[in-house]
């Protein structure tokens, strides 16, 4: 990977972003403006990389940097990208060696706007960030919006988080046609059925394996809508998440992104049941006594409810989360909510179910097949789920 780091206060974060890349195994050559240098010394990007920082057009060691530079990397970021850099880079300038490197390279690139309010939102900053994006094919990865430098209060022009922009160069490198243009629709956690303002009717899902297939599905290239239950887990970078916490208020958010959805993946773990009766203040045992009795009724399938309201030629992914007669009961549920895959899981089995970080999951489809998978990482198995599912979108095609 190449990380080009221009002038700018944000400059101090691309540092903590080197290691990171880093860490996860990449061979990261930072090449940073003059601008840059001024922030930040080329010796603390040396030392999270073990790798020379590049500095200098005008080397004179071996082939032209720029040329070997841009024909060996795989990706191309550029955090901070200041509005100078932009309009060079919008212009086809070939100054220093950052904005030379993008005229020789075929990589994709990522660019990540750090600015201040005013420059950001200026018209000829914007025209060339359409340009950057649209003629140029350059994937821009923020701003985000909150606390500018010293003095520039908050507003939009904030360089994304280490760890955002992180998820940015795992969509540059992973996106695939196939998903490219594509809306993925996914369910996720539990849902919490209110018995008073105090208590509920739930049960233990995470959101962990959801949460998972929808980031996977959006490092693919999709345009990922999550609704997820009551989770701990943090919004995820790129997918739009609608928070609900009922089976009603998780249907009602279904049934809105179903007519463009082409991908369908049910993961939520809907409560069965819900209290009949939902009491207006806090059930109070000095009232109750010593013990009392809940009557509870169906919650709506929304699998099987909103069938008909699917988008023809979509297809479909469920979860069959059992403790007997796996097999048998996924094969039903596969069959009675038309889901064209089915992964079927235990909770008693170690390393599955919830509240863990790995799955153990079986997935069968309507043809009669079974693949066992081993316990694996959640991200993992989405990604294993998400290549069956690329299948059948290709056959559908």
């Amino acid at each position: 990977m190449v990380l080009g780091v221009c002038g700018g206060i944000a400059a101090y974060k691309s540092v903590q972003l080197a290691r990171d890349l880093t860490r996860l195994g990449a061979r990261v050559d930072v090449v940073m403006t003059s601008g840059a240098q001024r922030f930040v010394q080329p010796l603390s990007f040396q030392g999270v990389t073990g790798r020379e920082v590049l500095t200098d057009l005008w080397s004179g060691s071996g082939p032209a940097r720029h040329i070997t530079l841009g024909s060996e990397t795989d990706v191309v970021v550029v955090a901070p990208a200041t509005a100078n850099f932009m309009a060079r880079a919008a212009q086809g300038r070939a100054d220093d060696l950052l904005t030379t490197l993008l005229l020789a390279t075929r990589a994709p690139v990522v660019v990540c706007p750090a600015m201040n309010e005013a420059m950001y939102t200026h018209s000829q900053t914007r025209r060339n960030l359409m340009h950057l994006s649209g003629a140029l094919g350059h994937q821009v990865a923020g701003p985000g919006v909150g606390p500018l430098a010293a003095g520039e209060g908050e507003g939009p022009g904030r360089m994304l988080e280490p760890e955002e922009i992180t998820e940015h160069v795992g969509r540059a490198l992973g996106l695939e046609s196939t998903w490219e243009n594509r809306h993925v629709l996914v369910t996720a956690g539990p849902t919490w059925e209110a018995l008073d303002p105090v208590r509920f009717v739930g049960n233990r899902s995470s959101g962990r394996m959801g949460f998972a297939l929808a980031s996977a599905a959006w490092r693919r290239g999709a345009r990922v809508t999550l609704v997820t239950g009551p989770t701990f887990l943090p919004s995820l970078t790129g997918v739009e998440t609608v928070r609900v916490e009922s089976g009603d208020e998780m249907k009602a958010a279904v049934e809105e992104e179903l007519p463009s959805a082409d991908v369908l993946i049910f993961s939520a773990a809907v409560a069965d049941f819900r209290p009949e009766m939902m009491e207006s203040r806090k059930l109070k045992r000095s009232r109750k006594g010593e013990g009392m009795t809940l009557r509870l009724v169906p919650t709506t399938d929304i699998a099987k409810s909103t069938m008909e309201g699917r988008k023809p030629g979509s297809v479909a992914l469920g979860f069959a989360l059992e403790t007997e007669d796996i097999k048998e009961n996924a094969r039903r549920k596969l069959q009675e909510k038309k889901f064209n895959l089915i992964a079927a899981n235990s909770p008693l089995e170690e390393g599955s179910g919830f509240e863990v970080d790995t799955n153990r999951v079986t997935i069968l489809d309507t043809e009669g097949g079974v693949q066992e998978l081993p316990v694996l990482p959640k991200h993992d198995v989405a990604e294993k789920l998400l290549d069956r599912l690329a299948n059948l979108v290709q056959d559908r095609e």
